[in-house]
C-alpha cells in the first residue's frame, strides 16, 4: 500500500470554534462574540489497554469515547456562545440562563434526538420494506436488505441538506472545513497560517461524516446476513449488531487515512462526495480558531484556559 503522510491529530466543529485532539492533550477554540478567543488546552492521554491492539473492539471503544468527548466540546462551546447572550440578557434587566437549564434541555435533546434517529434510520425503513413486500409488490430478502440501505442512505442526504440550509449550521459547516484544511496544511508540514490553510482541501477521509457513510454501507452488507422474520425483529438484530459495525467502520476510515491506494481512494470517495455538504469554505477569522486550536495540541501551552484579545 502507498502510504501517505499521517497524523493522528482529529477534531471537530463546534459553535464557533474547532477542537483539536492529539496523542495526549486536547484543544477548544472559540470565539465570543466579542471577537475575542478562548482556547482551552487539556490533557487527553492515548487510550492504553489491550483492546487497542484489537481490531473492531478497538473502534467500538473508540467511537463512544469519541462521542463523548466531542459532546463536552460542544457543551463547552455552546456555554462559552451562552454567556455573552446571559451577561446581556442580565444587564437588560433579565435573570440570564442558568447552566443546569441548559444541560438539562441537552440531555432531553439527546435522548429524542437517539429515540428519533433509532426510528427514522432503523424501524422505519426496515417497516416500509417489509409492508411494501407484503401488500405491494413481493421482494426477496435480498432486495428487501438493499431497499432498507438505500432508504437509510438517502434519509441521511435530505437530514444534512435540510441543516445546511440553517444559518447557525451553515457556520458549524465553515468551521468543519476550517479544521480539515488546518489538518491538511499540517501533514503538508507547512506553516500554520490562514494564507496556506486556505490552499489546503475542505476533504479529509478521515472524517465523521465518511464515518457515518461508511456505517451505512457496512450495516448494508452485515444486515444480508441478519435473519428477517418480522420488521421488528430485524430492527432489534441491527441494533445489537450495531457496534460491530461501528468497529469495521472505524478499521476503514484508519485505512483511508493512513494510505493512498486506488481501494482507500474508493472508499473513501462516498464520504468524501457527502462532505460537499458538511463542509463549507471557511473564512480567514475561522481558520484563525482551527489554527489557534492545532497550536493548542502542538505547543507547551500551560492546561486550561487562555483568553486571545481580537
Amino acid at each position: 500500500m502507498a502510504k501517505s503522510k499521517y497524523t493522528s491529530i482529529g477534531g471537530s466543529a463546534l459553535i464557533e470554534g474547532v477542537m483539536m485532539r492529539g496523542n495526549d492533550k486536547m484543544a477548544l477554540c472559540v470565539r465570543r462574540a466579542d471577537k475575542s478567543l478562548v482556547l482551552k488546552v487539556e490533557p487527553a492521554p492515548a487510550p492504553k489497554g489491550f483492546y487497542t491492539k484489537i481490531p473492531i473492539l478497538r473502534g467500538i471503544i473508540g467511537f463512544i469515547t469519541s462521542m463523548i468527548t466531542s459532546y463536552k466540546a460542544l457543551m463547552y462551546s455552546a456555554d462559552i456562545s451562552m454567556e455573552d447572550i446571559s451577561e446581556q440578557d442580565k444587564k437588560e434587566g433579565g435573570k440570564g440562563v442558568s447552566s443546569a437549564f441548559m444541560n438539562a434541555v441537552s440531555v432531553i435533546a439527546m435522548v429524542f434526538g437517539l429515540v428519533v434517529g433509532v426510528a427514522c434510520f432503523i424501524y422505519l425503513p426496515t417497516l416500509f420494506a417489509d409492508l411494501f413486500s407484503k401488500y405491494v409488490f413481493s421482494l426477496s430478502g435480498v432486495v428487501k436488505r438493499v431497499i432498507v440501505g438505500l432508504f437509510k442512505i438517502l434519509i441521511f442526504a435530505c437530514y444534512i441538506l435540510a441543516v445546511s440550509k440553517m444559518p447557525d449550521m451553515k457556520r458549524v459547516f465553515m468551521y468543519h472545513g476550517a479544521e480539515h484544511k488546518t489538518i491538511f496544511c499540517y501533514e503538508a508540514e507547512r506553516e500554520l497560517i490562514p494564507e496556506n490553510c486556505k490552499d489546503c482541501s475542505r476533504f479529509h477521509p478521515r472524517c465523521g461524516t465518511s464515518f457515518i457513510i461508511i456505517s451505512l454501507i457496512v450495516s448494508l452488507v452485515a444486515s444480508l446476513f441478519i435473519p428477517w422474520k418480522s420488521a421488528f425483529l430485524h430492527s432489534v438484530l441491527k441494533i445489537l449488531f450495531l457496534p460491530a459495525v461501528m468497529g469495521v467502520a472505524y478499521e476503514f476510515i484508519k485505512l483511508a487515512g493512513k494510505y493512498d491506494n486506488k481501494f482507500t481512494r474508493i472508499i473513501s470517495a462516498p464520504g468524501l462526495w457527502f462532505q460537499r455538504i458538511t463542509t463549507v469554505e471557511p473564512t480567514e477569522d475561522m481558520l484563525e480558531v482551527s489554527i489557534l486550536a492545532m497550536r493548542g495540541v502542538l505547543e507547551d501551552f500551560e492546561f486550561g484556559e487562555h483568553s486571545v484579545e481580537k
